[in-house]
C-alpha cells in the first residue's frame, strides 16, 4: 500500500515563519528568500495537507483552525529535529546551521555587529543573522536562537548566561551644568531637562536607580525623548539635558571630559546577557556564539566582560518595589 507522501521539513519551517511573522513578506525577509518562493512552499504545504492552513488578505495573513494545529506540531516536529542534529553536532562540537541573533540597535550596531563577523570567520560552516530592535524580542517566539540583551529583567523561562557587567549612569555635558546647575539629590531631577529614552528593559520615562542598596523610581519627562539611545546622547553634548546611559556607551565621553557623572552614587544595572530558551541549552552553535560573545566583549573593554564570562549560567537577581520618585512635567 502507497502512503502519502508526508509534507517536507522547509515546508514546514516557511509555515512556521509566515505564522510568526502573519505576513508572507517579511517571512521571506526573515528566510533571505522571495515572498513568491515562500507562498510556492506553503501552496506545496496546503496541497500535501489536503488543507487550507491560512486566510489571505492584502493586509494581514492569519491561521485557519487547521492551520493553528499544524503549527502546533510543526513547531514541536521541528524543534526535535534541531534537537537532534544538535545533539549529534555537539559530540562532535561542530558548530554549523543558521545562528539567528537579536539584539539592541546602539549594543547591537557597536559590539554584537564585529563580534558576529569574526564569529563567521572562525566558523565557515555557521550562517549568522543578525536583527536589531528597540523592543525585548520573544526568543523562541520569533524564531530566534540567541538574544544578546542589556538589562536584568529576564523572563524565568529563558536561560541567561552573562557576557559582561554594566551599568548605567547619569551624565551631562559641562556646559549643561554650568548653565543649570548640578543636581545633588534625586529630588533635585525636577528641576531639570531629562532625556528619556525607550530602552528594551524599562518603562519608557521611568528611571529606575540603585541609591545604596534601596530601589528609587524616577518619573522624567522634558521637551526631547527618543528610542534611539545615540540621539540622546547627541543631546546631551548638547547641552540639552541629563541622560542615563551604560557605561560602555559613554565613558570614553567621560574620560574626554565632554560628558561629567551627575549623582554619581546612583547608578542602574544593566549586565550583558545572552539569552536563550531551554530547548537550545546543548545547542552546539548557540555555546560557540555565548562562549565567543564573552571573550570579544572581553578583549573590546565592554564592562567586566572576562570575569563575568568566568562566571558561568547565572540568572539576574529579582528587583524589590522601588520608592517612586516625581520629576517635573514640561508643556
Amino acid at each position: 500500500m502507497k502512503l502519502p507522501a508526508s509534507p517536507e521539513l522547509d515546508d514546514l519551517r516557511v509555515f512556521c515563519m509566515v505564522a510568526r511573522k502573519s505576513s508572507f513578506s517579511a517571512a521571506a525577509d526573515a528566510l533571505d528568500a522571495s515572498a513568491a518562493y515562500v507562498s510556492k512552499r506553503v501552496g506545496i504545504l496546503e496541497a500535501s495537507l489536503g488543507t487550507r492552513l491560512l486566510h489571505r488578505s492584502t493586509r494581514r495573513v492569519a491561521m485557519t483552525a487547521a492551520g493553528e494545529r499544524v503549527f502546533a506540531w510543526a513547531e514541536k516536529i521541528l524543534d526535535d529535529m534541531e534537537q537532534l542534529v544538535e545533539d549529534v553536532s555537539s559530540t562532535r562540537r561542530v558548530a554549523r546551521g543558521t545562528l539567528r541573533v537579536s539584539s539592541s540597535f546602539g549594543f547591537g550596531r557597536k559590539f554584537v555587529a564585529p563580534a558576529l563577523a569574526a564569529l563567521s570567520d572562525r566558523y565557515p560552516q555557521l550562517g549568522v543573522r543578525l536583527d536589531l530592535f528597540d523592543r525585548v524580542v520573544d526568543v523562541a517566539g520569533e524564531g530566534f536562537d540567541l538574544d544578546v540583551r542589556i538589562g536584568d529583567e529576564i523572563a524565568g523561562h529563558l536561560i541567561a548566561r552573562r557576557l559582561a557587567t554594566n551599568y548605567r549612569v547619569l551624565c551631562a555635558s559641562p556646559a549643561y551644568l554650568a548653565q543649570r546647575g548640578e543636581p545633588r539629590t534625586v529630588a533635585d531631577l525636577e528641576a531639570h531637562e531629562c532625556l528619556a529614552i525607550k530602552e528594551r528593559d524599562h518603562p519608557f520615562g521611568v528611571w529606575r536607580l540603585d541609591a545604596g542598596g534601596k530601589t528609587v523610581a524616577v518619573k522624567v519627562t522634558g521637551p526631547l525623548s527618543t528610542n534611539h539611545g545615540e540621539a540622546a546622547v547627541q543631546w546631551a553634548l548638547a547641552a540639552r539635558g541629563i541622560v542615563l546611559r551604560s557605561i560602555w556607551d559613554v565613558q570614553p565621553l567621560l574620560d574626554e571630559g565632554r560628558l561629567r557623572r551627575v549623582l554619581p552614587e546612583l547608578t542602574q544595572p544593566a549586565n550583558v546577557w545572552a539569552v536563550f530558551s531551554e530547548r537550545l541549552a546543548q545547542s552546539a552553535k548557540v555555546k560557540v556564539c555565548v562562549d565567543f560573545l564573552a571573550e570579544a566583549f572581553a578583549q573590546a573593554g565592554v564592562g567586566c566582560a572576562a570575569q563575568a564570562a568566568s562566571q558561568g549560567t547565572s540568572k539576574p537577581q529579582s528587583r524589590t518595589t522601588p520608592t517612586l520618585v516625581h520629576s517635573h512635567t514640561t508643556a
